[in-house]
């Protein structure tokens, strides 16, 4: 019953939507239950194009089914450019556009994130995300599309390359390379293709992560004896120590607001999820119950949750609420990333053989798909946003 309440709510709220819309933008509000797949129809696609629709659309939360139990019918071709038709069960026209410019594989993607806009949500069909792919013994950094098509080399080390991160808003990663041969964090322009070392003081450099602003840098170093949390300015600049244990911190994170750094520490004796704020001061212990061995923390961007990895017997991708409280567990795996719309979160598929495999989270629903694969094992992949 709750799920036939939640498909008449759509139906109802797309259907007024339909009469009032003398707009051209028209905005279905996500009344339903998040955690309900949405049934949508898709006919007349072929090839990539119907390949990519069908991936965006259930990354989103959506299950492909027939026409009679869909509550979006999505119709149109793919060729020369592509032609998309959105209706309700009642065929009533909630969208018709014909997508010119860029590839297929992009006209595909723009018209998936326009479907996912009717149902009140973000599109996030056309983002960029970074991760980690071993090759033999050693690692380089990859850049991809979403579904983790399009993958490039961003670096050729040649050496252990590690922790992907993104400057909000730009084309920029900072990551942790052996090239020198010490752990040391280096910034990378993705449109220029320069890179400089970042940060290279004595012991281990690591973990750098941008604030949302992109003005500061929170990174752990461990120049002072064990791993600690630091935070500087963007150049490398004011340099402040935030953390003084004997044990090791790692994973920090920042709030949207940039005003508190979430992190993982061992000063209780297990791995837990600490906040400090990022002028420096105590660090409190985060509330995670029902969750042990808790690390790896990325904060949604729209402040509410903090998504991470619990190890408890095996890794388990986990949210808990911001300020604390009951762990939710979704779904085996480590690294979890959260994209722009506080809804979808990348993660690494717990290990088969050893080989690591990336995939994506619709939280609400609990629906996975596998991006992409380049050879041999990813991990640790990273949002743009």
């Amino acid at each position: 019953m709750t799920a036939l309440r939640n498909t008449l709510l759509v139906l109802l709220t797309i259907a007024f939507a339909g009469r009032a819309a003398a707009a051209e933008k028209l905005v279905v509000s996500g009344v339903a239950d998040p955690s309900q797949l949405v049934p949508v129809s898709i006919e007349g696609y072929s090839g990539e194009a119907l390949s990519v629709l069908r991936f965006d659309l259930e990354v989103a939360g959506c299950k492909i089914t027939g026409a009679e139990e869909a509550v979006l019918r999505i119709s149109g071709n793919n060729g020369p450019n592509l032609v998309g038709r959105v209706t309700d069960r009642n065929r009533a026209s909630l969208l018709a556009k014909e997508y010119t410019g860029g590839s297929l594989r992009l006209q595909a993607h723009t018209f998936a994130d326009d479907i996912v806009a009717l149902l009140g949500r973000q599109g996030i069909a056309r983002t960029k995300i970074a991760f980690k792919a071993e090759q033999g013994q050693n690692s380089e950094i990859c850049v991809a599309d979403y579904d983790g098509h399009n993958a490039i080399l961003v670096t050729q080390d040649h050496t252990i390359t590690r922790d992907p991160t993104w400057v909000p808003g730009r084309r920029v990663l900072y990551y942790t390379s052996y090239k020198a041969g010490n752990p040391d964090v280096y910034v990378h322009d993705l449109q220029s293709g320069t890179r400089r070392a970042f940060a290279r003081y004595p012991g281990m450099n690591a973990g750098a992560v941008a604030s949302p602003d992109g003005r500061r840098v929170a990174l752990v170093l461990s120049k002072g004896g064990s791993p600690d949390i630091y935070v500087c300015d963007a150049d490398g600049g004011n340099l402040r120590q935030l953390t003084r244990t004997r044990e090791d911190e790692s994973s920090p994170c920042w709030s949207p607001d940039g005003r508190t750094i979430c992190f993982n520490s061992k000063s209780g004796g297990r791995a837990a999820l600490y906040l400090i704020s990022a002028e420096g001061g105590s660090m409190r212990r985060l509330r995670t119950d029902g969750a042990i061995n808790c690390t790896e923390p990325d904060w949604s961007p729209d402040g509410k949750t903090i998504v991470f990895t619990a190890n408890m017997g095996g890794f388990q991708i986990c949210t808990v609420p911001a300020g604390g409280g009951s762990v939710t567990s979704l779904v085996a795996g480590e690294d979890p990333s959260w994209a722009s719309n506080s809804r979808t979160v990348i993660f690494t598929r717990n290990r088969v053989k050893g080989r690591g495999v990336v995939s994506l989270l619709d939280v609400p629903t609990k629906q996975t798909k596998d991006i992409q694969q380049t050879s041999g094992s990813c991990s640790q992949p990273c949002w743009a946003r």
